[in-house]
């Protein structure tokens, strides 16, 4: 699989990622360990979860299977903290919540460090520089390999892009950013991604293909009962890509798919792939043949004119002052 350079730095990752939301909670260890060896052969480097996955299991079970599976040294593992299970705080940004939430992760996975740890979200009750400050001091205590931030919107990527590069050599630069990003949800290319661009980071999409609804099972009526939109607890997350504009865009990228005699999950994720400033999509998948399906894009490359069919009709509306406000 092809390497990409994550942002403006040295880390590289495999251009395809693996998810690992569901393991400990929907995915069990032996389906853990078939997405691990399947992913590892195909080259992939990448595998990306949380400490809040499963309460932690997802990290404990990525643990057992590092060495006794697949080597850590040809895993870029990334992790995040910030989460907390608090109704009154769902995130928690201090320097004290963030770094004794990496020795725990560190102790889950059996590692000495990360490649690459998120703040999994911003905490508006934290100055910024406090939160920042942690990721400093992971790096420097060689903890976290890199840094990076999840679910900032445009400012405060921006404003945490830039303070980090205002003290060079003292302060870790941000590497990437996790959002979800997919033809159904393109609403990071109003601010998010135009300043990541500009200051050198990575994009790591989330949900590239629209929460599942892209790979065409959901059309029509039909709900596959082994689906995420038929668990009780994951159809509140497909819900909300089962609307007639995401079906518009679904028949769009099934056309598409038949054109091109492949799938419509193969043009759906090769499209995010290759989007200006994606370092590399993030696949949650549920079984080996799932993630095989996956992987298989990568011997794909959109034509040109199917790229621009896909962007036409899933276009965003962006209005000022996100545009040049002199064509409005």
């Amino acid at each position: 699989m092809e390497q990409r350079h994550l942002g403006r730095t040295g880390l590289r990752v495999s251009r395809i990622g693996l998810g690992t939301l569901t393991w400990g909670r929907d995915t069990a260890e032996h389906d853990a360990a078939d997405l691990m060896k399947t992913f590892w052969e195909a080259g992939g480097t990448l595998v990306d979860t949380a400490d809040v996955y499963g309460d932690g299991e997802a990290e404990y079970l990525l643990g057992r299977l590092i060495d006794g599976l697949v080597p850590r040294r040809d895993l870029v593992i990334s992790t995040k903290a910030g989460s907390v299970p608090d109704p009154d705080r769902r995130f928690d940004g201090s320097r004290g919540h963030l770094l004794s939430a990496l020795d725990a992760s560190l102790s889950r996975l059996g590692t000495d460090y990360v490649d690459l740890w998120h703040v999994h979200a911003f905490d508006p009750d934290t100055p910024l520089e406090e939160t920042l400050q942690a990721l400093d001091l992971a790096v420097a205590s060689g903890r976290a390999r890199y840094a990076a931030v999840s679910n900032f919107c445009g400012w405060q990527l921006a404003k945490a892009g830039t303070w980090q590069l205002a003290s060079p050599g003292t302060r870790t630069r941000l590497a990437g950013t996790q959002l979800e990003y997919s033809l159904l949800q393109r609403g990071i290319e109003r601010e998010v991604l135009p300043a990541a661009l500009d200051l050198g980071i990575g994009l790591l999409p989330s949900s590239p293909l629209g929460r599942g609804v892209l790979t065409g099972k959901y059309r029509g009526d039909t709900t596959p009962p082994d689906s995420r939109g038929a668990s009780e607890h994951l159809a509140p997350f497909v819900a909300p890509y089962l609307d007639d504009t995401a079906s518009r865009i679904v028949d769009a990228v099934t056309t598409a798919a038949d054109g091109l005699a492949v799938t419509p999950l193969q043009v759906a994720l090769a499209w995010v792939r290759d989007r200006p400033g994606v370092a590399a999509p993030v696949v949650g998948a549920r079984n080996a043949q799932q993630l095989t399906a996956a992987l298989s894009v990568e011997a794909l490359s959109l034509p040109d004119e199917i790229c621009r069919a896909l962007d036409d009709v899933s276009a965003p509306v962006h209005r000022y002052p996100d545009h040049d406000w002199s064509t409005l």
